[in-house]
Parts: structure tokens; C-alpha cells; sequence
């Protein structure tokens, strides 16, 4: 690791609760996915920890609830700028702890960051409503106030942007949080809890478990009668477990789950323009996003050259550990990740998939996958039916726009869809048919900390970001006055 020994040494390494960071005496590794070497041992959190983490969170709530909306957007603020100030060491703590190249880390660390100064911008919007009733007389008052304590889950591989995009609203609404990370890369995340406390969040406001024992930890807290909601990212079965726990308290929930979105290159398509968009649709992250190209549908007029241009593009690929200058793809998380992707393109294969370029594991030390272009894949194939979180894009040829949506409707998830024409009006038609919670047109990038990111179906409830990421964290009063 060289010259980030003194780096990671810098990370708290313990549960932030109540203001301050609590060593335990059992601990857990953290893994670099290029080498597979430990970076760190961090805190590993217990039951006790939990309830100690929701205890400040609670402790808490009150004063934060009253604390003026300009306050709690400064604090946002002077969040938002410590990040940027600290750009360099995020950005290395996700690359080494994550694998994802660091020119996308930074990118991460700027979209992260645009989340708590959005947030803090938004923390003074909240408004209510005054009305006559109709039938006169009677006035109608609605008020918005913070919905109560938050938990909040989220996943390895954006472990910056996950935090501050449901940190960000939490507090802009004056709601407390518990946030835990994933065990894979809790670096990062213990890194913002550093941030929060420098900025000047009250202590309890915001607390951090880290936990090798994801289910039997959020027990105590899952089940505490004080907690009003619960936000998670991560995959649909998890999601679905949580929501059965969530009813038993009636939590309110926001679920951002499994993604399976298809890409759609129309007849008229600009080619060039839908090759430039599938790579980051597809390879950004080493392809582990729930936004990733999933399935590629491409009209069959224009289906040999996208299919030679994507190749010739992802062929220019340099894969390698993301620490290393000029690489622009990284391993992925883990040995299980690499398996699943190797078993789907096997699957394919095996029912007459082509292999263009790629198709097989690169040698470690790490967890690499050469980025691979298959073609002719069967429509039973599972990669189209499954999240493959990997560098692989499945093309199926298609002979008309209906064609084209009724396969990318052919799922349980509505996350994302891509769609490439030159004609809008034929273009929004297939948008409009599209079952998807967000469609990038003409792009293969659409996050945007202003905009309402969430899925349909089995992909979620509820939407992050935009002023409607702030609402999932406010309760409606209604107030009924007399005259």
C-alpha cells in the first residue's frame, strides 16, 4: 500500500456514537479488492452498540428538531466543504477499500459532497400550507415536521454518495440518524463521521455502527419503538426482509433495491452517441451499480455496428488495481461477485451466448474480470434476467420499438433504462411505455443529486435526492382552527 499506510492509519477505526468515537475489543478486517491484502481492522460492533447508537439518536432528536433551519443548513454546508477540502484522502479511501478506479472516486467525492450542499440548501424550504375550508369558516393548517429517528443501511460500492444522500435530507429535515455501513468499506464512511463532528454536528445527531454481523446488530435498533423510519440500499431480497421487520412497527421506509435496467438503440439511433453512453452506463464502477446497463437491446439495422463500435471501445479498457494511474476499470468487491459474474457468462455461453471480447477472470492477486461484449445471447439466458453487478454487456438483437420495451418491461425491477433515438417523439414514446423509475435519453449518466433517483416494482419505494428526497423524512400535521 505504500505511501497510503499513513492514510488509513488516519481513519477512526471505531462505533461513532453520541459525539465520539468508541473502540471495541472485537474487530474485523477490511480488504483491499486489487490485492486482497487487509487495509484495516476495524470496530466490530455489538448489540449493546446499537442500542447505545439509538439511545444518542434519540437523546438528541428534540433539540436537533428545534434547531433553525438556517443553522442545520450551515452545518450542512460546512459538511459539503470539508469534503471538498479532504477530496484527495476520500477518493483514495474508495479506491483502495472499493477498487473503483480514482478518477471515478473523485467523481464520487464531488457527487457525494453535491448532496449535503443541495441538502443544505433545501433545509430552509420546508413549508406547510394555510386554507379556508370549503365551506367557509373553518381554516385549514398544515405544518411539516421531522418524521423522528432515522436508521439508515448503506451499500459497498458507492460508499460515500449512499451516506450523504440519506444523511443529507435526514438532517435538513432535523430528524437524527444511526447509519451503518457495509462491512466491505466502512472506511470511507467512519472518515464522514470525522467530517460531521469537525463541522460542527451536535453530538447524537449523527451515529455510525460498523458491524461484520449485518442482521444480528440492526436487531436492537429495528425493533426500538423510538425509530420512525428506516432507508436502505442494497438488493431486492435484503430490502424485502426489511420491509417484512419495517410493518411490524409500521416504519416508514424508503428502498432503493436491485436494478436489471435495459438499453435501448433504437433504428434511428445515433450510434456513435449510443456507444459513448453505453460505457458508462455499463462499465462505470467496474460495473457494480444498480444503474448499470443490464441488457442490451439493439434494433437489428444498427445492430452490427454498435455491436463493432462497443467492442472496439471496451477492448480500449485498461483494467488493473484503481490506485494505478491510466486504469479505468478496477476488480470487483470480492471472490463471490467474481464467481457470480463468471457463472452468468458460462450460463450464456453454454446456451450459445458468443463471446466477443472478454469472457473470462483475469489472474489476481485481486478480483478481476475482463470486460466482456457478448452477442446472439439466448432470451433464457440469466444474465438478463439477473443483476449481473459486473463488466459484462449481453446484446439481444430486436426488430421493432415494441419488441424492444415489451423485453425491457420483462422484469421485477423498474430502476433505470437507457434509451438512444434521434426522433424525441419516438423516443418519449418508448420512454412513456417504459416500466422504470428513472430513463436516461440520449445519456448514459443520470444521477443527479437534484433529481429524484428511485425504482418501480421490486426495484424500491420512495425517491432520494430533489426536493422529494426531503419529503421521505417529513410527516404532514394537519391543524383544524375555528373562526
Amino acid at each position: 500500500m505504500g505511501d497510503y499506510d499513513e492514510l488509513v492509519a488516519r481513519v477512526p477505526r471505531g462505533q461513532f456514537i453520541g459525539g465520539r468515537f468508541v473502540e471495541t475489543e472485537a474487530t474485523f478486517g477490511v480488504r483491499n479488492p486489487a490485492t486482497g491484502e487487509v487495509l484495516a481492522e476495524v470496530s466490530d460492533a455489538s448489540e449493546a452498540h446499537a442500542a447505545q447508537a439509538m439511545d444518542a439518536a434519540c437523546a438528541a432528536g428534540a433539540s436537533w428538531a428545534a434547531t433553525a433551519p438556517r443553522e442545520r443548513a450551515e452545518i450542512l454546508r460546512r459538511s459539503f466543504e470539508l469534503i471538498v477540502e479532504r477530496s484527495d484522502d476520500f477518493a483514495a479511501l474508495m479506491t483502495l477499500e472499493m477498487g473503483k478506479p480514482l478518477a471515478e472516486a473523485y467523481g464520487e467525492v464531488a457527487y457525494g459532497a453535491e448532496f449535503l450542499r443541495w441538502f443544505s440548501e433545501e433545509a430552509c424550504r420546508i413549508d406547510g400550507r394555510w386554507t379556508i375550508a370549503p365551506a367557509g369558516g373553518n381554516r385549514l393548517l398544515t405544518m411539516k415536521q421531522p418524521v423522528g429517528p432515522v436508521y439508515a443501511i448503506t451499500p459497498w460500492n458507492f460508499p460515500l454518495a449512499m451516506g450523504t444522500r440519506k444523511i443529507g435530507p435526514a438532517l435538513a429535515a432535523g430528524c437524527t440518524v444511526v447509519i451503518k455501513p457495509a462491512a466491505l468499506t466502512p472506511l470511507t464512511m467512519l472518515a464522514l463521521m470525522q467530517v460531521f463532528a469537525d463541522a460542527g454536528v451536535p453530538d447524537g445527531v449523527v451515529n455510525c455502527i460498523v458491524t461484520s454481523r449485518s442482521r444480528q446488530v440492526s436487531e436492537p435498533i429495528l425493533t426500538d419503538p423510538r425509530l420512525r423510519k428506516l432507508t436502505f440500499t442494497g438488493s431486492t431480497v435484503v430490502g424485502q426482509a426489511l420491509l417484512r421487520q419495517a410493518a411490524d412497527s409500521v416504519l416508514r421506509t424508503s428502498m432503493e433495491l436491485g436494478g436489471n435496467a435495459p438499453f435501448l438503440v433504437l433504428a434511428d439511433a445515433d450510434v456513435d452517441a449510443a456507444v459513448a453512453g453505453a460505457m458508462p452506463a455499463k462499465f462505470r464502477n467496474n460495473g457494480e451499480a444498480c444503474t448499470a446497463a443490464n441488457r442490451f437491446y439493439v434494433h437489428r439495422e444498427v445492430a452490427d455496428e454498435f455491436t463493432t463500435k462497443l467492442v472496439t471501445a471496451v477492448e480500449k479498457l485498461v483494467v488493473g488495481p484503481g490506485m494505478d494511474a491510466g486504469v479505468t476499470l478496477g476488480p470487483l468487491i470480492d471472490e463471490p461477485s467474481l464467481a457470480k459474474v463468471d457463472e452468468l457468462v458460462a450460463d450464456a455461453v453454454e446456451q450459445g451466448a458468443r463471446v466477443l471480447t472478454g469472457g473470462a477472470r483475469i489472474e489476481g492477486p485481486g478480483h478481476f474480470y475482463a470486460p466482456t461484449v457478448l452477442a446472439d445471447v439466448p432470451r433464457t439466458a440469466r444474465l438478463l434476467k439477473e443483476e449481473i453487478f459486473g463488466p459484462v454487456a449481453p446484446i439481444v438483437v430486436v426488430d421493432s420499438d415494441d419488441e424492444a420495451v415489451r423485453l425491457a418491461n420483462d422484469t421485477e425491477f423498474g430502476l433505470m433504462a437507457y434509451v438512444f433515438s434521434r426522433d424525441i417523439g419516438r423516443a418519449i414514446a418508448a420512454v412513456e411505455r417504459i416500466d422504470s423509475g428513472m430513463v436516461g435519453l440520449n445519456t448514459g449518466l443520470v444521477s443527479n443529486p437534484a433529481a429524484p433517483f428511485g425504482g418501480v416494482k421490486q426495484s424500491g419505494l420512495g425517491r432520494e435526492g430533489s426536493h422529494e428526497g426531503l419529503e421521505e423524512y417529513l410527516e404532514i400535521k394537519y391543524v383544524g382552527i375555528p373562526l
